[in-house]
């Protein structure tokens, strides 16, 4: 991660992140001045931000605003103060509401972005100077210090080029703790049509199907908030094992860039929330699967049926055979 400490200070009234990342300083700071970079990680896994507004002068305002996987909304300003190319600038940090309004009840504080280069690469240094200690202790209680650690340990993802990142390195599964997983596998193809792949039935039968010997008997696609879903599979041949299948209820759509549904096995009660988030840069797109589980043993149980694998497998024919893209 590259987060390297965190210091809350009540005396000063401050909380100060550090996070050293092997990127030049220019890089970094396009990173948190181009609002389609940012979006990529302000804001921890589950609550991605969407920039509505990005005036980058002195005295103009970003506003933006984090949804939940179950719709929750937390929106936020930024007023810039000063810019200081490439090494930082100042700004005021407010909650907002959806027009961009503080809310009442809740602090603003003077938020401070410093980048230097190190020898291995650049350091940001991210101060937020508070009005008062309850002010800071508010904020601190609402999940800060663990919220930006979070979103920090996304940025190395997208400090390097996409394809440098991810292309070659299959479907990756990293336990985020004890109930969150994250899943990522770059899919050589246009967000649009990966999009696609996941909510027509006849191309999801096409390849979401995991290793070879299975075929999909059913595919019910939800499309909007309320709607269900249902896949089904079933053995072919001398391919040992039972049909089975999954379903769950459609969360949250914002096409072609975020879909989040629950999802249960057919005839049993626990589920999990999957958020599925597409990015595409250079005509490919990272896909990332953040799942929630109910508990670690269901998640240790689930991924120990080879999961992981069987998602590889399914990814791979997406390309094959929807996205006709062969592998040299």
């Amino acid at each position: 991660m590259p987060v390297t400490d965190i210091t809350t200070d009540a005396e000063n009234l401050t909380m100060t992140v550090v996070a050293d990342f092997a990127a030049p300083i220019e890089r970094l700071w396009h990173v948190f001045t181009d609002p389609a970079q940012l979006e990529r990680f302000w804001g921890p896994p589950g609550w991605p931000a969407t920039f509505t507004q990005f005036d980058f002068t002195v005295g103009g305002k970003a506003l933006y605003c984090m949804t939940s996987p179950q719709g929750e909304r937390s929106g936020g300003s930024w007023e810039f103060l000063n810019i200081l190319e490439p090494h930082g600038f100042d700004v005021i940090d407010s909650f907002a509401d959806s027009d961009g309004n503080p809310l009442e009840g809740m602090p603003a504080m003077r938020m401070t972005f410093g980048f230097e280069p190190t020898d291995a690469g650049s350091r940001m240094i991210n101060t937020s100077h508070f009005d008062s200690a309850e002010a800071l202790e508010q904020v601190v209680a609402m999940g800060a210090v663990e919220g930006t650690r979070m979103a920090m340990a996304q940025l190395d993802a997208v400090l390097q080029d996409l394809r440098e990142y991810a292309q070659g390195k299959g479907t990756r599964v990293e336990l985020l703790d004890d109930t969150h997983v994250r899943i990522t596998r770059l899919v050589n193809g246009p967000r649009e049509l990966v999009w696609r792949a996941h909510h027509d039935a006849e191309l999801v039968k096409k390849w979401m199907l995991g290793p070879d010997g299975w075929e999909m008997t059913e595919s019910v696609v939800g499309m909007a908030p309320g709607d269900t879903y249902r896949n089904s599979w079933a053995p072919i041949g001398d391919t040992e094992g039972e049909p089975f299948g999954f379903e769950g209820e459609v969360l949250l759509i914002d096409a072609p860039r975020r879909a989040v549904t629950t999802e249960r096995m057919q005839g049993m009660p626990t589920q999990t929330l999957n958020d599925l988030n597409l990015y595409e840069e250079d005509g490919a797109t990272l896909v990332t699967v953040l799942i929630e589980y109910p508990d670690k043993e269901t998640r240790d149980m689930i991924l120990a049926t080879g999961m992981a694998d069987g998602m590889e497998a399914s990814f791979a024919r997406l390309e094959r055979e929807v996205l006709g893209f062969t592998s040299s």
